[in-house]
């Protein structure tokens, strides 16, 4: 026998990190992996395997029900595009040997699926149109792998939750879903440096030289890339990505000449695209000092340019939807992670998980995650079938063969809208717009008289002033016109059957016929 006096076990240094007893809140952190798991499996994270096919399947889905969004899409890369492969369609002013704003270094990343494909098309007899679709199907893929690899490194560094919770709104919201196979620009756009700048000054503090020489190589690659490949199609040597910047920014241009809007118009367009997740994502700084534990300060560097892009947007005169696209991924990100971390503001209050208003959060959190997702598929839902009119109009095209090789396309006020000429078969000859009031430049046929690519011509100017030479004055030679029809104090062009009769009709929704409600849903 032994006399023995003992006393409460005091915390030690190993114990005072534990959740129940941390001073400075709960996190994903704190927590020890269960002894079963293993270190090495919990690092791992989520496999490549379910985000890959998550995103493949919705990509897909996207590539294929897509509606185009925005002209310029067409006039400055697909018509470019179909232009390199098919030697015909329109050129816009950016793209004249004059103004060289516009870098064929992008198109010609699309001409290396585009070119095969038109090839495999051609011999196989089948519509242009397909290519139009491959295209979409590789954009899609790319998005795939790159979005595939954001939510891996999301599960192996902050847990699967947040990876999860990213992936369904990368997956479902309408801003990712409709900007993953829509072709814009990040290669040869000077503003997409907002987008990688925090990261690029984070490693830069780190690993200075490493990463000054690697990106220093990787911007001189991609910039002399640029400039010959320029050199090639424009006929001299010129950098369309100082021409861009000296454009828009340093004051060599009037890009406010191509429409204004307000300095909420990102805020609006926003929402529109992620509903309640854009509110959330812009709540991820408030967030910080229950979080800063968990997520500062690397997540906050990845997020940080949503911040940085919206607002340096926000304050340009010029303003398109299409202009958000580079940090969609990014909203995803800080919104899942405010949802993820709904239960920490529970526990930093009451230093314990039992509590009523910590599990309510952590029921919150997947019902967060569905408002958002439900809302996401209503507008998707709707813009893909109240606004897909013109793609479908002129795929009935490739049914009419017998008007004959030489057919004449006339477009009026619906030019905007143009497809592209991948959806007009080889019997039309041309398209034409006929003058339907709208006073700006609009594009024209490339003229391989003049020099095609190389070509200045005399008709694009950078002042939006329209040329008398846009419109076919007789519009007798049209075979087929294509219009919008609205209830106007004056009839449309084909609403007389005498000289026209009617082959496809698609109805349409029109923003000017909407409750402010309602174009929340559906507006464009």
């Amino acid at each position: 026998m032994a006399a023995l006096a003992t006393r409460r076990r005091r915390p030690s240094e190993s114990d005072r990190l534990l959740p129940s007893t941390s001073a400075d809140g709960y996190t994903k952190v704190d927590k020890k992996p269960a002894a079963s798991l293993g270190a090495e499996e919990v690092e791992k994270g989520l496999s490549w395997m379910f985000p890959v096919f998550a995103l493949g399947l919705l990509r897909y889905l996207s590539a294929t029900t897509n509606i185009v969004h925005d002209c310029d899409e067409v006039f400055n890369y697909w018509e470019p595009l179909h232009f390199l492969l098919y030697k015909s369609g329109f050129q816009t002013w950016e793209y004249s040997s004059q103004f060289a704003l516009r870098s064929y270094l992008y198109i010609l990343f699309h001409y290396l699926v585009g070119w095969p494909a038109s090839w495999c098309y051609s011999w196989l007899e089948e519509e242009k149109v397909r290519v139009f679709y491959a295209v979409r199907i590789f954009l899609g893929l790319l998005s795939v792998v790159t979005e595939a690899a954001l939510v891996v490194a999301l599960s192996r560094k902050y847990g699967k939750r947040l990876a999860l919770y990213t992936l369904a709104m990368l997956c479902l919201t309408s801003g990712c879903f409709f900007a993953s196979t829509t072709t814009g620009v990040i290669l040869g756009w000077p503003f997409s440096i907002l987008a990688f700048l925090p990261v690029t000054v984070s490693a830069l503090s780190r690993r200075f030289k490493r990463a000054f020489l690697s990106g220093a190589l990787i911007s001189i690659t991609l910039l002399a890339l640029s400039v010959l490949v320029d050199y090639h199609y424009y006929g001299k040597w010129t950098s369309s990505v100082m021409n861009l910047l000296v454009y828009n920014v340093l004051g060599g241009g009037e890009s406010h000449l191509y429409g204004t809007e307000g300095p909420l118009f990102y805020l609006k367009n926003g929402f529109n695209n992620f509903n309640f997740a854009l509110v959330l994502a812009l709540l991820f700084v408030a967030t910080l000092p229950v979080t800063k534990k968990k997520y500062a300060p690397d997540l906050l560097i990845v997020v940080s340019p949503v911040y940085i892009w919206l607002t340096f947007m926000s304050l340009q005169p010029h303003k398109e939807e299409r202009f958000l696209y580079p940090i969609y991924p990014l909203i995803c990100v800080a919104a899942a992670s405010v949802i993820d971390s709904l239960p920490d503001f529970f526990y930093d209050r009451y230093r314990t998980e039992q509590t009523l208003l910590h599990k309510t959060a952590k029921y919150v959190r997947p019902l967060l995650i569905g408002l958002v997702l439900c809302v996401s598929h209503s507008r998707t839902f709707s813009i893909i079938n109240g606004y897909a009119a013109p793609l479908e109009i002129y795929k009935h095209f490739e049914h009419h063969y017998d008007a004959g090789s030489g057919a004449v396309v006339c477009v009026g006020s619906e030019w905007h809208r143009f497809p592209s000429s991948f959806f007009i078969p080889d019997y039309v000859s041309e398209v034409r717009w006929i003058d339907d009031g709208f006073r700006g430049l609009l594009p024209f046929p490339f003229n391989s008289t003049l020099g095609g690519t190389s070509a200045a011509p005399p008709y694009f100017n950078n002042k939006n002033k329209g040329s008398p030479d846009q419109f076919l004055q007789d519009v007798e030679r049209c075979d087929f016109l294509v219009e919008l029809q609205l209830q106007r104090p004056f009839p449309s062009r084909g609403s007389d059957l005498l000289k026209w009769e009617e082959f496809s009709r698609f109805g349409e929704f029109h923003s000017l016929l909407l409750s402010p409600f309602w174009k929340i849903r559906w507006m464009k």
